[in-house]
């Protein structure tokens, strides 16, 4: 079994508040949950309101087929979110 793993950290730079920020968390973490049938979440700066950090990981029984969805998703999330990309990182572990 691999577990395939992302780490994002956008700069949410046109957020006025908070309910703006998890309004765009939201919508992005739904629409790679649909899409790529992957689990996400934020999974740190949740109180901050110019960053936020989503993680995302797939099961697979291919490391190439799990990094390749995954670049992907991030190519999604460079198209469709509002924010910047300050740094993401991939990693891939076979149990």
């Amino acid at each position: 079994m691999i577990v395939s793993m992302m780490k994002v950290l956008l700069a949410l730079s046109s957020v006025g508040s908070l309910k703006d920020k998890r309004q765009i968390v939201r919508s992005m973490r739904d629409r790679l949950q649909r899409k790529f049938h992957l689990s996400a979440a934020e999974v740190d700066l949740q109180d901050s309101l110019s960053f936020a950090e989503i993680g995302a990981a797939l099961v697979s029984n291919d490391k190439d087929f799990g990094e390749k969805v995954l670049r992907k998703a991030f190519t999604m999330i460079e198209d469709d979110v509002p924010a910047r990309i300050q740094d993401v990182s991939f990693y891939s572990e076979e149990f």
